[in-house]
């Protein structure tokens, strides 16, 4: 590719930042602009629910230092809104005026928090930023009592966020249970009742049908004249993928940015990447759309490559984890897809993996305070060869010894 080609990437998150800086050790000598909507350098989201509203002195989670942009020659272009995608004209038009040219671009506009669509629904407070982050870590310090509406993974690590500074934290769900769409049936129950013991109120099964300001705070209206009243509310029920841009442009798209395996989208020299991107997946033979940290890293990167022209079908088992309470859970591959699971440890002694099989086939593994156990259950998913339910379930076999008789 000529040296005076341009690489515009769109969205200044984890998967945009790891994409340019593939696009360097790749060899790409072009311009690289890195354009995201905030004043502040590319960081870090992980933490925004855990140590930046827990820490006495939170760290900053920047990604990298500002000066190894200038040394990679990625120029940040900071408090940069994208309007328009002209296709024909390989255009970027940005909200102050200025009209970028590109040879290729990358779409990788993550997502926004979604707002509880019930009346009074946007006075719940949402985390998804930084600035959101530091507003929450301020308000906590206020007040006294939390409401969460929503026992997903962000809601349930704010929940946990907030009892370490001694909130009164009161957690309301639709669904019969907490983190349905993440942990299988064992480590979800094992999660509430972990929550419950460090004192976080969990009520299943409340619908939310309104929120009303209650002088100065709120009363949640819910199901069968059930009502939760907070200084302080907080949504925690998904994200939403940023595909406006890209659907405007003419860009399929469907509950994400359609691409291949190369992140290539429908429209010539565009690309998408992390959570926006519904990608096609070589070993599951379906789309999939992850709204994982790894994914993010490993997906931009992939795509990143791509770019430059370096084609590797992206075929990265998905794993993430999350920190409540002082307990680490890992969860790679597909869990919820299995038709068995079986335990290795204790759940009463709080450190276990449970793997999950289907078809004789090891497809996921959860480990709770074992994380070692998760990149051999890794290896064994990726093998995809029969093994046996009693041989993992047994803590006396090595992980490893077990993948070498799975061949």
């Amino acid at each position: 590719m000529k040296e005076s080609a341009i690489h515009l990437v769109l969205g200044a998150g984890l998967a945009g930042t790891s994409a340019a800086l593939a696009m360097r050790e790749s060899g790409f000598e072009g311009r690289i602009l890195l354009i995201g909507e905030e004043k502040e350098l590319p960081y870090d989201r992980p933490p925004l629910s855990k140590a930046v509203l827990s820490a006495a002195e939170p760290k900053l989670p920047y990604l990298h230092p500002e000066s190894l942009y200038a040394e990679r020659g990625i120029e940040v272009m900071r408090g940069c809104r994208a309007e328009e995608i002209d296709l024909k004209a390989h255009r970027l038009r940005l909200s102050d005026g200025q009209s970028l040219s590109y040879d290729r671009l990358l779409v990788a506009t993550g997502g926004r928090a979604r707002l509880l669509p019930v009346p009074g629904g946007e006075s719940a407070f949402t985390l998804r930023s930084l600035g959101e982050a530091l507003a929450l870590r301020s308000l906590l310090r206020e007040t006294s009592r939390l409401a969460i509406v929503g026992a997903g993974v962000i809601g349930l690590e704010v929940a946990s966020s907030a009892r370490a500074l001694g909130r009164n934290v009161i957690v309301v769900e639709a669904l019969p249970g907490a983190l349905s769409r993440s942990f299988s049936p064992q480590v979800a129950r094992f999660t509430e009742g972990l929550h419950r013991r460090h004192g976080v109120d969990l009520r299943f099964g409340v619908a939310v049908e309104a929120i009303e300001k209650l002088g100065r705070g709120y009363r949640i209206l819910c199901g069968a004249g059930e009502a939760v009243e907070a200084d302080l509310v907080l949504a925690g029920v998904g994200m939403k993928p940023a595909v406006e841009l890209a659907e405007a442009a003419g860009i399929a798209a469907d509950q994400g940015i359609l691409c291949d395996e190369f992140g290539r989208t429908s429209a010539a020299d565009v690309f998408a990447a992390g959570d926006v991107a519904s990608f096609w997946s070589p070993r599951d033979g379906r789309r999939q759309r992850l709204e994982h940290w790894r994914h993010a890293l490993q997906h931009g990167a992939a795509v990143g490559r791509a770019m430059c022209g370096h084609l590797t079908p992206y075929d990265e088992i998905p794993w993430f984890w999350t920190d409540q309470h002082g307990v680490n859970f890992q969860t790679g591959g597909t869990p919820l897809l299995a038709e068995r699971t079986v335990l290795r440890g204790s759940i009463e002694s709080g450190r276990f993996t449970a793997f999950h099989l289907k078809g004789g086939r090891l497809i996921g593994a959860t480990t709770v305070n074992d994380g070692g156990a998760m990149r051999p259950s890794l290896a064994l998913i990726a093998a995809a060869r029969p093994v046996e339910a009693e041989a993992l379930a047994d803590g006396k076999r090595s992980l490893r010894e077990i993948l070498r008789e799975a061949g």
